[in-house]
């Protein structure tokens, strides 16, 4: 009896030793996290609620909030930054699942030749990937232009970024270039890992490739597929930095977003107290989007 009880003591001894040097392991992740994650959005959160400018700093409850829902101009910057949501998150995970089926049986060499290819954008600065982008879509000596004068596509120069038509799907079409590199190695990793002997079987059995993937290898890229679209949805609901350097949310508001719009409130105007209910309000959204793809998940499982 005395022994079992030593070596319930020692064990219990030993759980706390592993305990106390898990969480020093743990303490400065923890306190990044909570220096520069939770209190800025406890902060956000209060400052919202305020009346917050260089020269006034006053209690006013939820008045951000109801001026927020009254502006034409946020609402603009909603619809748009749905657009983009809706339209880029599908259309980067279609086709990085595509590339990814393509390429994950080829020989080593020719993967990571072409995961190289389509990763470089993601790595590339935002700054230069822009400049070249801009000098693509420019009205006057653009390769775009050009390029769809001699397929006859167009008879004029189009000024892309400067047309509220078009201005908005550039934006799209540059995101979606930049986003694909990352979801493609993953989709890769995630296939080459997949149950082959589970495939062999199927084929064996005479089924075809359509019903191999929707059988066997989607339920096992699921996670995988879960990840790329809550990190693409996020991604896409942060758009600021292509529309910043390209079009300042212009023309006419069209390619304004969420995040744009509180950098020009916030920053801009001074207004850090309407800029912070914004943000509230975009972190509620992508919370909402991230909690529906989880339950879509969910059920598909």
């Amino acid at each position: 009896m005395m022994q079992t009880q030593k070596i319930s003591r020692k064990l219990k001894a030993t759980r706390r030793q592993e305990n106390i040097a898990g969480y020093l392991f743990m303490a400065p992740s923890l306190l990044f996290f909570v220096g520069f994650v939770v209190f800025p959005m406890a902060m956000c959160l209060v400052t919202s609620t305020f009346n917050y400018t260089m020269s006034d700093f006053t209690f006013v409850g939820l008045s951000n909030y109801v001026e927020l829902f009254q502006d034409a101009i946020f609402g603009k910057s909603l619809i748009n930054t749905v657009i983009i949501v809706v339209v880029s998150v599908p259309t980067v995970c279609l086709f990085s699942l595509w590339v990814a089926s393509l390429i994950y049986k080829l020989k080593d060499i020719y993967t990571s030749a072409f995961r190289c290819v389509f990763y470089l954008p993601v790595v590339t600065g935002s700054v230069a990937v822009t400049v070249v982008w801009k000098w693509m879509f420019n009205p006057y000596y653009g390769l775009l232009n050009y390029v769809f004068k001699e397929l006859g596509i167009i008879t004029q120069s189009v000024n892309w970024l400067g047309n509220a038509d078009t201005a908005l799907w550039c934006i799209i079409v540059i995101l979606f270039t930049t986003s694909v590199g990352q979801p493609i190695v993953l989709y890769v990793s995630a296939l080459s890992n997949v149950d082959h002997s589970l495939v062999e079987a199927a084929e064996v059995d005479g089924a075809t490739d359509l019903q191999v993937f929707w059988r066997i290898k989607w339920p096992q890229i699921m996670p995988t597929t879960l990840y790329i679209l809550v990190i693409t949805t996020i991604n896409s609901f942060q758009c600021f930095a292509l529309i910043q350097l390209l079009t300042s949310g212009g023309p006419m508001y069209s390619t304004s977003t969420i995040m744009y719009y509180i950098y020009y409130e916030a920053f801009k105007l001074q207004r850090y107290g309407y800029g912070s209910a914004m943000g509230v309000i975009l972190a509620v959204i992508i919370a909402a989007f991230s909690a529906l793809q989880f339950r879509l998940a969910k059920s598909d499982n």
